[in-house]
């Protein structure tokens, strides 16, 4: 069962095993969207290494031309989509679910455990525009019942909302139909930061957290919940007991900095807005994750129903990117931070003197015995003096973009401050330092 690493709360352990969740995933419609090959999007992302994927739940979804995100997997054609409640005579009805949605949600599921990935589910999403709520089963319009409010803002509320109920029925038969998988967790809700008034929907979410906790106390087992706090970074004040896995998009390395005192796991749960290349969202990955972050999940625009196996061009108007080059250099990422066992490390920035040019350095270490660093910009070569004990190194420069080791050399070190000089190159570079004597 994934839960919290007891010997590190800041990482998940999976398996019996500790983790870190890494992942390059698709636009979130595997489960909705029923023209999505979802086996062959996981056998992808297993082929990668990768152990993560997060997918919307069908309560929301998108429209074509959503965003600019072209062939968008979470905008299935009308006869695509795959409801959580059953359709009858042209509506849906809110009082029957829809039992091929759930054949569907399991079985998806079911292949993402043979292939050792988690799923991240997201129960429901914040209305980005009133077109996006106007094609929801739960728009009065829409569903025989007749419930719900016309005012996409008025739908996550706790007081007179003839909704509420439908909604926690839906996350109560969620849960009983995903208990007995142990490669599972609940995000609450999608970036409801987005009404810009942060603490618009803080009592519902705590009100359907304890929904999920309260139906599986009778249950087997019980789900890790995640909370999606804001973009870039957010000082968490009050934080819920029930959640363990606090999400932002597009995250800075201050995300984990400024609450890694909670001991939950930071997760950066979602990039794009960057350019079409690989670099900005590589950086972004060993940044967040050598701040102390658990969980990486690039949002990556080269997966769609057309080619479910992440080959599919990006265009101009993505609002992100993918592809094999970036999907390479994740993996290379994840693969150092297991070798190098980055969950019996600690955030150890201020080891750091002194740096020359515009860089941003991130250090984890275990302090005097191992390091692993990286460095973004500054680029042809920058200067450090590092505040380690005195002794024997072994030091391995490494290439995040081109995924090798560029150098290894050995220094003896006699206190004080250690000025390395690192090799060339272009836009990053990373270092794993071990102490020999």
């Amino acid at each position: 069962m994934l839960s919290r690493y007891p010997a590190n709360p800041h990482y998940l352990q999976f398996r019996g095993k500790p983790t870190v969740l890494v992942t390059c995933g698709e636009h979130y419609g595997s489960v909705l969207n029923a023209a999505m090959d979802y086996v062959r999007y996981l056998d992808t992302l297993q082929r990668w290494g990768f152990n993560l994927t997060r997918t919307f739940s069908g309560v929301y979804r998108e429209i074509t031309g959503s965003f600019g995100i072209v062939d968008n997997v979470l905008a299935p054609a009308p006869e695509a989509y795959v409801s959580p409640w059953k359709r009858v005579n042209g509506k849906y009805t809110l009082r029957q679910f829809n039992d091929a949605y759930f054949s569907r949600l399991r079985d998806f599921v079911g292949k993402a455990s043979e292939r050792g990935i988690v799923v991240e589910f997201v129960l429901f999403c914040f209305w980005y525009e009133q077109a996006l709520w106007e094609i929801c089963p739960m728009h009065p319009r829409n569903n025989v019942e007749g419930l719900g409010p016309e005012d996409k803002e008025q739908v996550y509320t706790l007081h007179d909302n003839t909704l509420l109920p439908v909604m926690e029925q839906f996350v109560r038969r969620v849960v009983h139909e995903l208990n007995a998988f142990d490669n599972v967790y609940y995000e609450i809700i999608n970036e409801p930061y987005s009404r810009h008034d942060h603490t618009a929907y803080e009592h519902w979410q705590r009100h359907i957290a304890r929904v999920i906790c309260d139906t599986e106390a009778s249950l087997p087992n019980q789900h890790l919940i995640a909370m999606n706090v804001n973009n870039r970074t957010q000082r968490i004040v009050n934080p819920p007991d029930d959640v363990s896995i606090f999400n932002f998009h597009y995250a800075l390395p201050e995300a984990v900095a400024w609450n890694h005192h909670l001991n939950r796991v930071i997760a950066d749960d979602e990039t794009g807005f960057a350019g079409q290349c690989a670099s900005p969202y590589r950086i972004e990955a060993w940044q967040f994750m050598l701040s102390g972050g658990g969980v990486f999940s690039h949002l990556d625009y080269s997966y769609t129903v057309e080619h479910p196996d992440g080959t599919a061009p990006i265009r101009a108007e993505t609002p992100g990117y993918g592809g094999n080059d970036l999907h390479r250099q994740i993996a290379y990422l994840k693969r150092l931070l297991e070798e190098n066992q980055v969950w019996n490390l600690q955030p150890c920035n201020e080891i750091l003197a002194w740096h020359v040019g515009d860089v941003r350095v991130r250090v984890m270490g275990d302090p005097g015995r191992h390091y692993i660093l990286h460095v973004a910009q500054g680029a042809p070569h920058t200067e450090l003096m590092l505040g380690i004990p005195a002794g024997s190194y072994q030091l391995q420069w490494l290439s995040p973009a081109n995924c090798h080791v560029i150098r290894e050399e050995n220094v003896s070190h006699r206190g004080g401050y250690l000025t390395l000089r690192t090799p060339l190159y272009a836009e990053d570079i990373a270092l794993v330092a071990r102490r020999t004597s």
